[in-house]
C-alpha cells in the first residue's frame, strides 16, 4: 500500500533543501490547493512569512535563511543573491552590506510589498554565471566581482575579492587580469 502524505509532510519535504521555506507556487505545483495554506497558516502549523512565501517551523533555521527567503521573496525562478550579498558568501572581502542583493531578469517587474530590505537588479545572467551555494541560487564569484565593480562597490573591497578569490578555485586565474583591468577604468587608471 503507498504511503499517504499529509500536506505539511509534503510542505516539509520541499522546505527542507530551502532553508524551511516553501513558495505557494512550488504548493500548488505539489498538487498542495492554494486554499490548504492559509488554513495551515491559521492552524499555526506553518508561518506565512512574506508574500506567496511560508516558513515549515519544523525544518531548522541556519544563519543564511533571510538570504534564502530574499531570493524566494521575488517569486521568479531565475532569482539568485549578487552584487555584495554574493561578495559576503563568498566570504573573499570584508563587504557588509546594508541589503540583500539579488538578481533577476530585466524583462522581470516585481509588484510585491515587502521587500524593503533587498536591492533587485536586473540583468539576465547566462546559465554559467550562476552556481548554488548553501543550497542557495547566487552569481558565480567573477560575475560577482563584475557587478560589484558596475556598481560602485568601493575599490578596496573589489582589490580584496580578486586577491582574495584568486588564492582559490573559486576565480580562475583568466578571470582575475580582465576583472583588475575593468577595476582601473572605473577608477580612471589608479
Amino acid at each position: 500500500m503507498p504511503e499517504v502524505l499529509t500536506y505539511l509532510e509534503r510542505l516539509r519535504e520541499i522546505a527542507l533543501d530551502q532553508h524551511g521555506f516553501v513558495t505557494a507556487a512550488q504548493a500548488v505545483a505539489e498538487g498542495i490547493p492554494k486554499t490548504e495554506l492559509p488554513k495551515l497558516a491559521a492552524r499555526e502549523r506553518i508561518e506565512r512569512v512574506a508574500h506567496g512565501v511560508y516558513r515549515v517551523p519544523q525544518v531548522p533555521t541556519t544563519p543564511y535563511d533571510n538570504w534564502a527567503l530574499a531570493v524566494l521573496w521575488t517569486g521568479a525562478p531565475e532569482a539568485c543573491l549578487s552584487h555584495e550579498t554574493a561578495l559576503a558568501a563568498w566570504d573573499v572581502t570584508d563587504v557588509n552590506p546594508n541589503r540583500i542583493h539579488v538578481t533577476i531578469n530585466r524583462a522581470r517587474r516585481l509588484r510585491r510589498t515587502g521587500g524593503e530590505q533587498y536591492a533587485i537588479h536586473h540583468r539576465d545572467l547566462h546559465p554559467s554565471q550562476r552556481t548554488w551555494w548553501q543550497a542557495i541560487p547566487i552569481t558565480n564569484l567573477p560575475t560577482t566581482i563584475a557587478d560589484c565593480i558596475e556598481t560602485g562597490t568601493p575599490t578596496h573591497l573589489v582589490r580584496q575579492a580578486i586577491e582574495r578569490g584568486g588564492r582559490t578555485s573559486l576565480l580562475p586565474a583568466a578571470d582575475r587580469d580582465p576583472l583588475t583591468r575593468l577595476l582601473e577604468e572605473r577608477d580612471g587608471g589608479a
